[in-house]
């Protein structure tokens, strides 16, 4: 079955939720994964710590360089995401309607490419 990636997308303009938005939002997003693992669509997913925390690692020379944060300057970071399999992208789509809806952020879809 194909697997897609469901991410988050947050930006440095949204207001911060209250933590009652955020408890509220929590288990919205809990029920959601509870929902689509009795469905048999959950393969991981997890939450992110803040782009700040970000290590870029890059092994191309001799030496490993690394630089702490983000790889990408931006405003949007993805702050969470699921790895879920559907039979095609208007699965997934509705998949991520959903988890959008739990966690009140926009959700990009991706598919894995094919394996190999």
């Amino acid at each position: 079955m194909p697997k897609y990636l469901l991410s988050v997308w947050s930006s440095e303009d949204d207001p911060t939720p209250s933590d009652e938005e955020m408890q509220q939002m929590f288990a919205a997003v809990a029920t959601f994964n509870e929902e689509v693992q009795a469905e048999g669509a959950w393969v991981f997913a997890g939450g992110l710590h803040p782009a700040s925390t970000a290590t870029v690692v890059d092994g191309r020379g001799s030496d490993a360089v690394t630089t702490d944060g983000p790889y990408v300057e931006s405003k949007e970071y993805m702050g969470g995401f699921w790895v879920l399999e559907a039979p095609d992208l208007d699965a997934a789509i509705d998949l991520a309607r959903r988890g959008s809806a739990a966690c009140k952020g926009k959700v990009e879809v991706r598919p894995f490419q094919d394996d190999v």
